[in-house]
Parts: C-alpha cells; sequence; structure tokens
C-alpha cells in the first residue's frame, strides 16, 4: 500500500517536504479488529504538532492521521456487528483501557493508556489502517466522505469545547482562532443554542469576513476588544498571545476553553503579560480539552446529521499532503481541508 510518512522531526521553515511516500506492507487485522480500505482523510494542525516535535510521537517513522473516512475490508477474528464493505470513520481516539477510574466514569479521552490515532498508532494518510473495531464510528449516510471526516475531529472536538462552556441560550460565546473546529462550533452553537451572539476573533480579514457570511455578531483581530463582555471562549489557536488576550474579554464568571493539544513556545512571555484584576479575578475560569470519547464523537455526528451541518472543505490528493499542511501552516483556512486517498 502507498503511505505518506515522517522519519522524523522536522522545521517545516526550512524542510518543506517532511512526508515522504513510501510503499508499506498491508497491515492485517488481529483479534477484534478491522481493516479499512482508507477514502479519506482530514488534516489536523496535531499533525504539525507531531512534524515539529511539540506532540512527541513514540517512534518513526509514523503514519500521521485522525480524520479518517474508509470501507472496511478485513475482518478480525471475533469482530461482530460490522460487515465488510461498511463505510466507518475514525477518529483521534484509538484504545483505551476500559477498566480504569476515569474509563469507568465515561472519561475516557483522560485514561492513562490513551492511545491516539496517527500518534500512538498508524493513521489515515495511508491507503490501509487497521483500528480496533470498538473504536470505529458509523457515519450518517447524509454525510459524504469529505464533510464526515472533519466531523471526526474538528467536530467531535469541538462539541466537547463547546459542551466545556456550560452555556445558556442567550450566553453570549467567542471563538478565537476560527479553522476547521471554530467553523463547525459557529455551526453548532447557532443550532443548540439560537438566541446566543456569537463573537470571532481572527487574525486574517478573509478569515473573519467567513465568520460574518456564517452568521458571527461580530468579527475582529485576535487582540481586538468585542463591544461587550462575553460568557465563554474557546481558543483554537496554537500561541499563547490569544489565551491572555481572551481571559481580558471574559465577563465576572466567564470560561475560556482552551482547544489545544499542544501550544507553540514562539510567543510564550505574552504570559507574563497577565495581570491578575484584569485577567483572572472576579471568579474567571480556565479550562483545558484533552482528547475526546467515542461518546463525544458519536454525539456530534448524530447532531451534525439532525442539524444539516457540513464543513466547508478543500479537497488535496494524498501524494500532496505536503502542500495542505503547509496550507493549513501558512494561509488562511476557509474550512477544513481533506486528502482524498481512494476513490
Amino acid at each position: 500500500m502507498k503511505a505518506m510518512v515522517l522519519e522524523g522531526v522536522v522545521d517545516l521553515r526550512q524542510d518543506r517536504e517532511p512526508l515522504r511516500l513510501v510503499e508499506l506492507p498491508e497491515p492485517e487485522p488481529g483479534p477484534g479488529e478491522v481493516r479499512l480500505r482508507v477514502r479519506v482523510c482530514g488534516v489536523c494542525h496535531t499533525e504539525l504538532d507531531e512534524i515539529e516535535g511539540r506532540l512527541k510521537l513514540p517512534r518513526f517513522p509514523a503514519t500521521l492521521g485522525h480524520q479518517v473516512v474508509g470501507t472496511v475490508d478485513a475482518l478480525g477474528a471475533g469482530v461482530r456487528g460490522v460487515a465488510e464493505g461498511e463505510r466507518l470513520g475514525v477518529a483521534w481516539i484509538h484504545s483505551a483501557c476500559g477498566a480504569c477510574e476515569h474509563c469507568r466514569r465515561g472519561e475516557e479521552n483522560l485514561c492513562a493508556t490513551f492511545q491516539a490515532t496517527g500518534r500512538d498508532a498508524p493513521g489515515g494518510y495511508a491507503e490501509k489502517l487497521v483500528v480496533p473495531a470498538d473504536f470505529t464510528h458509523a457515519l450518517p449516510s447524509q454525510l459524504s466522505d469529505e464533510a464526515a471526516a472533519p466531523l471526526l475531529c474538528a467536530g467531535a472536538i469541538g462539541h466537547r469545547s463547546l459542551a466545556l462552556c456550560d452555556l445558556a441560550d442567550g450566553d453570549r460565546l467567542g471563538l478565537t482562532g476560527f479553522g476547521a473546529s471554530g467553523h463547525l462550533v459557529l455551526k453548532l452553537a447557532r443550532y443548540l443554542y439560537p438566541s446566543t451572539e456569537i463573537y470571532v476573533f481572527a487574525r486574517d480579514p478573509v478569515v473573519r469576513d467567513f465568520a460574518r457570511s456564517l452568521g458571527a455578531t461580530w468579527s475582529g483581530d485576535t487582540q481586538e476588544a468585542p463591544p461587550v463582555k462575553l460568557r465563554a471562549i474557546i481558543d483554537t489557536t496554537p500561541a499563547w498571545t490569544p489565551v491572555v488576550a481572551a481571559l481580558a474579554h471574559l465577563q465576572p464568571g466567564g470560561r475560556l476553553v482552551v482547544n489545544a493539544i499542544r501550544k507553540e513556545a514562539a510567543d510564550k512571555a505574552a504570559l507574563l503579560e497577565l495581570d491578575y484584576p484584569r485577567h483572572l479575578w472576579l471568579e474567571k475560569e480556565l479550562k483545558t480539552v484533552a482528547n475526546v470519547t467515542r461518546a463525544d464523537v458519536r454525539d456530534f455526528l448524530s447532531v451534525a446529521a439532525a442539524a444539516g451541518i457540513q464543513p466547508k472543505t478543500e479537497v488535496y490528493a494524498l501524494e500532496d499532503a505536503n502542500a495542505a499542511l503547509l496550507a493549513l501552516k501558512e494561509k488562511p483556512t476557509r474550512g477544513a481541508l481533506v486528502l482524498r486517498v481512494s476513490g
């Protein structure tokens, strides 16, 4: 099979082609596993963290990608309830122990042995993928392959982030950073909280215009002050400066939810600008999002189908994965990027 693999940590400013197209043996499913013929795989900022070393990979070469849509082409021993030819999705959560305190509470995202697709196990930047059958997801028929892929991570993690905001309908919501996850959260919030005003912070004016076209009440630069204080803000940026700015935009008792697996160190000095009365006083809260559960993925897929939530996507060929990653890092994106792996 063909795969785009990462052979080691690189600096994307110097190495513009971090992934290499190679031929690998087809993986064979073990007990309880299924093999998928990958149709598409979404491109996520987490891949940039892996490539540039902010998120450590256990081994190289590595096959990235964790927003996978494929069809089952082989079953391991003991698999029930899945048929060959069935279209399934695979998300960031590859497996969890199922027995620890967190798993028993439904918090498998916090499991100490949590395994991630495209990090701890091979991901979807390849023609074939083996995964535990219990960690695959049925996909609503209303969703095309390209539409379904971003929902498996950008949508599911956005769904979890929005739930952690603890909003009531009519509360004002902010979104700082407006890529794949942000534009899906806006659609979701408008469906779940029809009276809620949504304020978007983004560096690029094209992205700010895109946010307004989707129904944002207001959009401004990342550090621009909105006209009113906000009940909650979801941060999806890779930097620290927007975090500090967002804290100043919260109303008393407001909550900032940081949806980022890692932050770049380039502007870490921004943290020195934290001013207790301005940024933290009056019972403001900061909450981080860690991974997703299977329930997050399945709940969001169900809501997305019911609400008609469709992401805006731009499609690249598998062989053009490097170009997609550079576009994600360097250009303003209006929606989500997806790799087409097979027909």
